[in-house]
């Protein structure tokens, strides 16, 4: 196995994730095939050129040849792990993009409601705030073409809208009040996504980061939260990865470098091949080195959040909190076909400080590999620590002796079990429907104003969602088709209020009104804000002997 400094490079480490919880990626450069598959291969590429050939001439029907091939090789890769797959050309661009940090578009935030596009927010700095298009803003035509009540996806929204930098797009936009529709000539533009949606100071000693992904601009965007955390007094810093499902490792790596010491080992990875065999090692002094750190996760932090939480945890550097990661510790490596489709191929498996290897076990089987998160619910892991089978011949030390586990995703140092006491179906279906979407948007177009002398302190500390503002909600619920059920809104009312206030806040503010309100019911936080003297006793121990999970 090599060796490799956290360099510019290093952002070129082979590991990185794909989008949502399915995929560790790495970029690098092809290879000869050994001589000695190479007769077997070529007689598998015979015979599938054979009967390819056979079914386009004699086939009683007619086939979309490319369609048959393409289920072929999503089938094919199928049969190798849960996490190797093919993108089809006309969706890898958009899969990219996603992870790049920036695209080319008009600059809006959108949702699709009643079949119609309705503008959430135009993005700060993008073209179509410059140009005056507000929230609640309805997008009827796109170049002369109705899009509304055309039973429009995501997927076409993206179609209609992006474009290269530059390009112009004509909108008519329906707006409240407005009797004409408004005619609007867009240049689209790059507009960059953040993958930090939240850094701010819950006290004078305490900061706290929200990493939703890790893109191609997030160990940017961390370093400047950190500074502008540390220039405001931070000398503790929670690090906020629930439900982070990965991307690219390099930033991962990059920002664990921040946190740790000279040489300490970041993250390791084994392949059949030579050359997709690397380690990775702090190297530069880094801009947090000193202070506590606690790090969150759950059943929804994979890959690139779990090498992350790995380096810190097997190091010794802080406390991880929460409940068992997802355990994706496969790497695929992204190849681009001819046709402009790409393959994304497991070539290693990666392994945190101590030599864990993270995935979770897969067979055939791919559906109960599907369906473990649910499996993992229904056998109570989700509440209880004791319901977590440890293997021991999985277990592991870290840097100062602690005992840690492989098998399948990160333990946590400190269990906090999920809380439903406050949620209910009926809350589910208000957020889960365009109840809550339309509701919002309605609100902040009519009384968006009434907050513009209200600081975001203020907001957090004083405002209260009214009785009268939840029975609005109920009444847009309601025209969603969401049945009142007064049971389920007499358990949920606090918890309704607060999600309410969370999301205007989004609205009003940014993303940090939302976390700081949010925050206030997440159990995993709210348990974090006591352990920072535990976080303490492990980073600055010589020798620490404790349980992997406690409770």
């Amino acid at each position: 196995m090599s060796e490799t400094k956290n360099t510019k490079s290093q952002i070129r480490l082979p590991i990185i994730l794909a989008l949502a919880i399915s995929a560790g990626i790495w970029i690098g450069a092809t290879f000869a095939e050994p001589k000695s598959n190479q007769n077997d291969l070529r007689a598998a590429l015979y015979k599938l050129q054979e009967i390819m050939t056979y079914i386009n001439r004699d086939y009683v029907d007619s086939v979309n040849t490319n369609e048959l091939v393409e289920y072929g090789i999503t089938k094919m890769l199928e049969n190798l792990d849960p996490h190797s797959s093919y993108i089809p050309a006309r969706d890898a661009s958009l899969a990219q993009s996603q992870l790049e940090g920036e695209f080319d578009g008009i600059g809006v935030e959108f949702g699709i409601i009643r079949d119609t596009i309705y503008v959430v927010a135009p993005l700060t700095g993008g073209p179509s705030e410059a140009l005056g298009i507000q929230s609640g803003d309805q997008i009827i035509t796109v170049d002369g073409e109705t899009v509304a009540g055309i039973g429009i996806t995501n997927r076409d929204v993206f179609d209609y809208l992006r474009g290269p930098r530059g390009s112009k797009v004509t909108v008519d936009i329906k707006r409240r009040n407005q009797p004409q529709l408004i005619s609007y000539e867009i240049t689209r533009d790059k507009i960059p996504q953040y993958s930090i949606n939240a850094a701010y100071m819950v006290n004078q000693e305490i900061g706290y980061i929200k990493v939703s992904r890790f893109a191609a601009t997030t160990y940017e965007e961390f370093k400047t939260s950190l500074a502008e955390l540390e220039a405001k007094g931070m000398k503790k810093l929670i690090i906020d990865l629930q439900g982070n499902p990965g991307g690219y490792m390099g930033a991962a790596i990059n920002m664990a470098d921040e946190l740790l010491g000279d040489r300490d080992v970041i993250v390791s990875q084994v392949g059949k091949v030579s050359q997709y065999s690397q380690k990775a090692f702090a190297f530069k002094p880094g801009m947090f080195e000193e202070g506590s750190v606690i790090v969150l996760i759950n059943e929804g932090s994979a890959s690139a959040s779990e090498i992350l939480a790995g380096a810190i945890q097997d190091n010794d550097r802080g406390l991880i909190v929460g409940r068992r990661s997802f355990g994706k510790g496969l790497v695929q490596m992204p190849i681009d076909l001819s046709d402009g489709a790409e393959l994304r191929l497991t070539i290693a498996r990666y392994f945190t400080p101590s030599g864990r290897s993270i995935q979770k076990p897969y067979d055939s089987n791919y559906d109960a590999y599907e369906t473990d998160l649910m499996n993992r619910y229904t056998h109570g892991e989700f509440f209880s620590a004791d319901s977590i089978k440890f293997n021991d011949s999985l277990k592991y030390e870290t840097k100062k002796g602690r005992t840690v586990y492989g098998g399948g995703g990160i333990m946590p140092d400190y269990f906090v079990p999920l809380d439903t006491t406050m949620n209910s179906v009926y809350v589910n279906k208000l957020f889960n429907t365009d109840a809550s979407r339309e509701y919002i948007l309605d609100f902040v177009t009519k009384n968006k104003s009434s907050f513009s002398s209200m600081s975001l302190d203020q907001y957090y500390s004083d405002y209260t969602v009214s009785d009268a503002m939840l029975m609005d909600l109920v009444e847009f619920g309601k025209k969603s088709k969401v049945e009142f059920d007064a049971k389920d809104f007499a358990k949920s009312k606090e918890y309704l209020r607060i999600l309410v206030k969370a999301h205007l806040g989004r609205q009003i503010y940014d993303d940090n009104a939302f976390y700081r309100v949010v925050n206030d019911i997440n159990e995993v936080y709210l348990q974090a804000m006591n352990l920072f003297g535990e976080a303490d006793r492990i980073s600055m121990a010589e020798t620490l002997k404790m349980p992997g999970i406690e409770e």
